[in-house]
């Protein structure tokens, strides 16, 4: 009884909140050391440098690591509304409001009839899992723009499209929330606030879509699921390299190509069996939009050649939202992701020479970490079909005539 009275409490919540947000903040503003290399270096350095291009009316045409939609400009500018604070300092604070603000939003939504406070817990335990690297990101702003799109679909579908769309400029991933919502609505929605952002990027700011162009030559990044099998690789004489390639630390060289290749189709199996599955999906119910969602970002991490440890972020975000709701199907899936996102902060940043460098604890931390993913993906893909499917009645069979009595008179012929 206690335990569960602490779950719906919102002082023992927000004291939880507090505490680990407060914890995280020392270490992005270096008053603790967390073990590994530093993570804030991309919010004081890069998204600095990016900032006093975007101030200037352009993007960043010039840098190959710029790899974002037009939107993601809103959350590298965002410290300037805290102008009496330095840049990083005011990107942390900004951020570690925008997980408060979601906190909020977990919670409310998980009061009322089929609503649960798991939801609001899960965020609160699985952000600090992440490490400081959760705050020198800005994929906690999208996140958060994905979450309240999920929550708003069932009473406010337009809201609903139209911060998906958001979402979809700020990162692309949030487009995918769109997959489990009914209606019209919140397509159409999407498609024209989505289209109207487009268009003013496009005429006020050069180089809006530049980003575009990339990610072309980009190779398989050290963390993914498709790199571990040049980690086992470079045991038995593979001759490529690990570098720092569009910003992120990438293996280079024979059959890198072919196995990025493969990710790629994988991502394309994935997307056709998602369009499959919402073709022929006949039962929703009010969760599955976020089930759906969360099953899709998962099916997209595991296969893309790219599994930065932010990405844990929104897979966390979204495993929030299903927990709202009592009767998800995803539960086993949410346990297996804050698994994995524990896993993550121990080969980011904390031994991440260790797969940089192939040694075999690096090796297993990213079995581990994709193994779970994977597992949590296929189970999620499993549920999600078998809930949504249309239930076949059971055959009617002939009923019995009644027992007559051994003394009852034989019916006339």
């Amino acid at each position: 009884m206690e335990t569960r009275d602490a779950a719906r409490s919102p002082r023992w919540l927000l004291t939880a909140w507090g505490a680990t947000r407060l914890v995280l903040l020392l270490f992005v503003l270096k008053v603790l050391v967390f073990p590994g290399p530093d993570v804030t270096s991309d919010v004081s350095v890069i998204y600095r440098e990016w900032c006093g291009i975007l101030r200037t009316g352009t993007f960043p045409l010039e840098d190959v690591t710029w790899q974002y939609p037009p939107a993601a400009a809103f959350a590298i500018l965002s410290p300037g509304l805290l102008p009496f604070l330095t840049y990083a300092t005011a990107f942390f604070v900004l951020a570690c409001a925008v997980d408060l603000a979601v906190l909020v939003l977990l919670r409310h939504a998980g009061r009322g009839a089929g609503r649960s406070p798991r939801g609001a817990w899960v965020w609160v335990a699985g952000v600090p899992l992440l490490g400081p690297t959760v705050y020198a990101r800005y994929d906690v702003m999208v996140t958060a723009v994905a979450v309240a799109a999920l929550l708003a679909a069932g009473r406010h579908p337009r809201v609903a499209g139209a911060l998906a769309a958001l979402g979809a400029l700020l990162k692309v991933w949030p487009a995918l929330v769109l997959l489990g919502m009914r209606g019209r609505a919140p397509w159409t929605a999407a498609a024209v606030a989505g289209a109207g952002l487009a268009v003013l990027f496009a005429v006020t700011m050069p180089g809006a879509f530049a980003f575009l162009t990339f990610q072309s030559e980009r190779g398989t990044e050290v963390e993914s699921l498709g790199a571990l099998v040049f980690h086992v690789a470079r045991h038995f004489g593979w001759e490529g390299e690990v570098l720092l390639n569009y910003g992120s630390v990438e293996f280079l060289g024979p059959y890198v190509g072919a196995v990025s290749t493969a990710a790629l189709a994988l991502s394309a199996l994935g997307f056709g069996w998602l369009l499959l599955w919402r073709l022929t999906a006949a039962r929703f119910a009010a969760h599955t939009a976020a089930d759906a969602a969360f099953t899709a970002v998962l099916v997209f991490t595991v296969t893309s050649r790219v599994i930065s440890p932010q990405y844990m972020v929104w897979l966390v975000g979204l495993a929030a939202v299903c927990r709202c709701f009592r009767a998800t199907r995803m539960r086993v899936p949410v346990a297996l992701v804050l698994a994995a996102t524990a896993v993550t902060v121990l080969e980011f940043p904390v031994l991440f020479d260790e797969v940089v460098a192939s040694t075999p604890l690096g090796i297993a931390l990213l079995a581990v970490r994709n193994g779970l993913l994977v597992a949590a993906a296929l189970i999620a893909a499993r549920a999600l079909w078998r809930a949504t499917r249309r239930r076949v009645p059971a055959p009617r069979t002939a009923r019995p005539a009644p027992a007559r009595p051994a003394d009852a008179p034989a019916a006339a012929p």
